[in-house]
């Protein structure tokens, strides 16, 4: 078999997604791998289920593993790859590895940009257990924030969403905030009765720390059901949105551009018209023509597509990998942890 022309990757903090696709954007193979905590970036962990996924997608497209490289072009649209250091050590290990004859290193929010526009150009925003965002300027710029937590001046995603419903509720219970329904909610999802059982589940290790990430559904529940703390805190994620999309595009200038604002990750699996509504009127006060989406297709689409950018594939080509690459293509194809 002709050595394919692309490997794309995409990986988050819960999977790691991968398509193998011909120059003409046929889709070869896809595979999804779950994965977890990944330690560095670059490191052998994170790299390992990098690997898994590459081996898994190559088992489902006939593509033998004997030697590497498995294509011409590797796309690795990663969480993690935050900063330049980031970036340099994948491209490192990658090149050491020979996984693909050439290399390019992005973050997720790349991908989650491209596979939800037709154009190479706008804004994407992650917002999954953490949050980021970048964009690309239609002759080619690009800015991206750093967002390796509250050291770089981040707030939002489940993590924070999550956290702070159980610091109302806490402060609810003992008598330092204001009545709210997530004194109830919040220990009720993980089958207790008060605040203060989840606090102290949590500091002895009965609960993973990770768990308070599955509280920003009931957050955003109680937001629409119009509890009034619960609500500000959905507000808050709205304006965090808005303020990285707005200030994306106003590092770009585009602000005059009927620009494509992609919205990726499980915050945005949501109901709450009001938090979609609070974040379109925020970003039209800096771009009145944006276009906000909410993506419905894999974030690996996106990556594979940048590879079919980067070949100058045509737009034919471009409409049979979206055809074909689909969430129910990845779930069919899903792999067991290794």
């Amino acid at each position: 078999m002709t050595r394919p022309a692309i490997l794309a990757v995409d990986g988050g903090g819960s999977k790691m997604d991968a398509a193998l696709v011909r120059r003409d954007g046929t889709l070869l193979g896809a595979a999804r791998i779950p994965t977890g905590d990944f330690g560095e970036s670059g490191g052998d962990t994170h790299m390992g289920q990098v690997i898994d996924a590459v081996v898994a997608v190559c088992g489902d497209a006939g593509v033998s593993l004997e030697r590497f490289p498995v294509a011409e072009l590797g796309v690795y649209c990663l969480a993690g790859a935050d900063l330049a250091v980031d970036d340099r050590r994948i491209a490192r290990w990658l090149r050491s590895r020979c996984v693909t004859a050439e290399d390019i290193v992005r973050n997720d929010t790349f991908a989650v940009l491209r596979a939800g526009t037709d154009r190479t150009w706008g804004v994407g925003v992650v917002c999954g257990y953490g949050t980021n965002c970048s964009g690309v300027a239609p002759e080619g710029r690009i800015t991206r924030f750093p967002s390796v937590g509250p050291i770089s001046g981040d707030w939002g995603g489940g993590a924070e969403v999550g956290g702070a419903g159980l610091w109302f509720a806490i402060r609810a219970e003992d008598g330092r905030g204001n009545a709210t329904s997530l004194t109830r909610l919040v220990p009720a999802h993980f089958g207790l009765r008060r605040p203060k059982q989840v606090l102290e589940a949590l500091y002895l290790g009965r609960i993973d720390e990770a768990r308070v990430a599955e509280l920003a559904p009931v957050v955003f529940g109680a937001a629409t059901a119009g509890d009034p703390i619960a609500r500000s805190i959905v507000d808050r994620q709205a304006d965090e949105i808005v303020l990285l999309a707005g200030t994306a595009i106003r590092r770009l200038r585009m602000a005059k551009l009927d620009v494509d604002v992609v919205l990726g990750g499980g915050i945005f699996r949501n109901g709450d018209g009001a938090f979609f509504d609070r974040i379109d009127d925020g970003i039209h006060a800096t771009a009145p023509a944006a276009r906000t989406h909410v993506l419905t297709a894999p974030p690996v689409l996106g990556a594979a597509m940048l590879g079919l950018d980067r070949l100058g594939a045509g737009p034919r080509a471009h409409r049979r990998l979206r055809d074909a690459l689909t969430h129910d293509r990845l779930a069919a194809h899903t792999h067991p942890r290794p």
